[in-house]
């Protein structure tokens, strides 16, 4: 069971890797994988029982991939230090464009439940 959800994960982000080289080059290659997986799963309405758990037993070595950013960090303090207000201000940026977004998002979201309950 966990070796057919391991496969099912490799094979959809081959699947991500393939069209992100042949169709869209400015997305991430496991990024277009996952969504195209999460529309499979919707359009199957379940995930079965070899998909939960080989995504639960990659969960448990997930601290292990935050390994090499830590060391990255450590080993070119000096190159981010150079860019440290450039790297602060895309950081504000990006906060503030995502604040925005979720709440407009939300909103959106609390007009269409109301909306509901009201024809209800």
């Amino acid at each position: 069971m966990l070796l057919r959800g391991l496969t099912w994960l490799v094979l959809f982000q081959l699947l991500g890797t393939a069209l992100n080289v042949l169709l869209l080059p400015m997305l991430p290659g496991p990024i277009i994988g996952l969504v195209l997986l999460f529309v499979t799963l919707l359009m199957r309405g379940e995930a079965g029982e070899s998909l939960p758990l080989a995504a639960s037993s990659l969960l448990r070595y997930l601290p292990l991939l935050l390994v090499p950013p830590a060391v990255g960090v450590m080993a070119y303090t000096e190159a981010i230090l150079d860019d440290f207000w450039a790297i602060i201000g895309v950081l504000v940026v990006s906060l503030v464009v995502s604040l925005v977004f979720t709440g407009v998002l939300m909103q959106v979201l609390i007009r269409r439940q109301q909306r509901k309950a009201g024809r209800a």
